[in-house]
């Protein structure tokens, strides 16, 4: 498996698409509002991959995994962080967070960042033997209850 950035010349943005909506599937019937991913199309995600920092896993010329980052002035956000369903559990998130943590300390930023519904407690447990710490409880606009957490990360 490697890891690389996506460019401008990166053409597999359909595959990029289904992989990020084959691994946020499992979580529509467990989350509301809905995911941000499903509002995403080729177009959209062009975009996103031009002003972010992407990266993938390859492996024989298949995407399995694929982060977003995006650097704030005191950490470097987590965003879209999607691995293969039928992938999980091989190390392909643990590699891409690597490379988060690289991309972040080569830029200078202390932290990282990220945000996980709060009903994904699978999620959570997962990002705390990362070594990641909750710091807030959020909720987004029209919601009363809390809908997501923040966790972050010192470097």
């Amino acid at each position: 498996m490697i890891i690389e950035r996506i460019n401008d010349g990166f053409t597999a943005l359909e595959d990029l698409l289904s992989l990020i909506l084959a691994a946020f599937a499992y979580m529509e019937p467990r989350i509301d509002p809905p995911s941000s991913a499903h509002l995403l199309n080729v177009s959209s995600l062009r975009e996103k991959a031009a002003t972010e920092i992407a990266y993938v896993a390859v492996e024989q010329g298949q995407i399995l995994g694929c982060v977003f980052l995006n650097p704030e002035p005191d950490c470097l956000y987590i965003g879209k962080l999607a691995i293969d369903p039928t992938m999980q559990g091989r190390g392909i998130g643990r590699a891409l967070l690597d490379t988060a943590i690289h991309t972040a300390e080569t830029l200078g930023l202390p932290q990282l960042r990220l945000q996980t519904r709060i009903e994904l407690i699978e999620n959570h447990a997962i990002f705390s033997r990362w070594g990641f710490r909750t710091t807030a409880e959020r909720a987004h606009p029209g919601f009363t209850r809390a809908t997501y957490i923040e966790m972050r990360k010192a470097l």
